[in-house]
């Protein structure tokens, strides 16, 4: 079967490198996982923890080819998108130009095998819109990545940003909205960590796409393409609750028919959530995706399975789903 990878992570590791000769924080540190730490702040918190399969391009899609399947990439960033969020907006809007050159270089070695989005900070409208024309436009980048938060504020239906979204709609490129580990880390901590990783982040990134339903961006601009991670999150769920609660918004249609406006992948570790995100969205509105290397593709392969799909599905949730939704130039062609 040729599959494509909606939900994949790869990070430079010459990003890095440059990130551990900081001095003052936000920084990183080389790990014993022959990855890096990244710290937000001195006081410690939101912390990311990375190991070498982040790192290694050609290694992770030699792990793809292993599942016994020809398998393509889309890359998004994932938790650490927020780092471009927490700087002085003209080093933030340098950081993200610079890591956007290494997602436009292996998309270059790679063509119809691996496309990238692109890092924006938030920060600074204006740098958001320069920093957006610049990745889809000069460099060529298949989409964008939303944090959960602008750093440590969640607030990314801030009414600043409204031009913003509004040339991300016009684009028509599509926006993959993952969680951080800004906001709920702190609150959530413990346990080693496991009470943040299994509901603050799933949390964080349901709020966030709730607050652009609420705040009429979803109605505003009916051609924003937002990829929501991890199944929607909280959101399919909730959905009847939000429609009951949510009335004082003021929105023209119930809040769920924006959120079926919305895209998701196949991130959930059992087949029950995968089922009902393809009930809830539609199998239109799902695509494959594996989180790796968070999570193991063969594992999700197999729950998958256990769904016993019709053939004309299994197709567009492998495949067609993210060539139509995302854009993917280049993929009719692959064989």
């Amino acid at each position: 079967m040729h599959i494509i990878d909606s939900h994949f992570h790869w990070w430079p590791r010459p990003f890095f490198e440059d990130l551990c000769r900081r001095t003052e924080f936000p920084r990183a540190a080389v790990n014993d996982l022959d990855g890096y730490t990244y710290m937000r702040r001195a006081e410690g918190g939101g912390n990311i923890r990375s190991w070498a399969a982040w790192y290694d391009l050609d290694e992770q899609l030699a792990h793809m080819d292993g599942l016994g399947h020809r398998v393509d990439v889309v890359s998004s960033i994932g938790p650490f998108s927020v780092y471009f969020s927490e700087l002085e907006p003209s080093h933030g809007r340098d950081e993200a130009m610079k890591w956007n050159e290494h997602m436009a270089g292996a998309q270059r070695a790679h063509p119809g095998r691996f496309w990238a989005s692109a890092a924006i900070p938030l920060a600074d409208t204006g740098v958001a819109l320069e920093v957006l024309e610049h990745a889809v436009g000069t460099l060529g980048l298949m989409g964008v990545n939303l944090p959960g938060s602008i750093g440590s504020d969640p607030n990314i239906d801030a009414p600043r940003l409204e031009p913003f979204y509004a040339r991300l709609a016009e684009l028509g490129v599509p926006a993959f909205l993952h969680p951080t580990d800004a906001v709920f880390a702190d609150m959530l901590a413990g346990y080693g960590g496991a009470l943040h990783l299994s509901l603050g982040r799933v949390i964080e990134v349901s709020v966030a796409a709730s607050r652009l339903v609420l705040s009429g961006i979803m109605e505003r601009h009916p051609g924003l393409k937002l990829v929501l991670s991890h199944t929607g999150g909280a959101l399919p769920y909730q959905s009847g609750r939000m429609d009951k609660n949510t009335k004082n918004a003021k929105l023209p249609r119930p809040a769920s028919t924006y959120l079926r406006r919305m895209y998701t992948d196949t991130v959930s570790p059992h087949s029950a959530g995968m089922r009902f995100a393809i009930e809830y969205y539609g199998i239109d509105n799902v695509m494959y995706g594996t989180d790796y290397p968070c999570w193991d593709p063969a594992t999700c392969l197999a729950l998958l399975d256990e769904l016993e799909l019709p053939e004309a599905d299994r197709t567009k949730l492998f495949r067609t789903n993210a060539i139509r939704i995302l854009g993917l130039k280049g993929a009719a062609d692959a064989s």
